[in-house]
């Protein structure tokens, strides 16, 4: 079994499982956002730190995903590396009665 089968049998199986693996799911979808643009932009962990006026150990934890910063601080790492956010509602299922 391959670990995106493995995942989909938890979804489908265990709510809580579920739940986990989307929000897992989600944060590495940011932190891969942000060490893709701070490459795209030739930019080090250092440069970005400077920018944002963190330390840089901070950027390294976020991008080693050791730690899920603030929403403040997220907003000023997306500011500096030109992202947005953007929040749109998530579709949902519909039961059967």
């Amino acid at each position: 079994m391959t670990w995106d089968e493995y995942k989909e049998q938890v979804k489908s199986t265990d709510p809580l499982g579920k739940q986990l693996i989307e929000e897992a799911e989600i944060e590495a979808h940011i932190v891969a956002s942000i060490i893709r643009q701070r490459h795209n932009l030739g930019m080090s962990q250092h440069e970005l730190a400077e920018l944002c006026e963190l330390p840089q150990s901070s950027i390294e934890k976020i991008e080693a995903n050791k730690t899920m910063p603030r929403l403040d601080t997220l907003a000023r790492i997306f500011y500096n590396l030109g992202l947005t956010v953007t929040v749109a509602p998530k579709p949902i299922p519909i039961k059967a009665s």
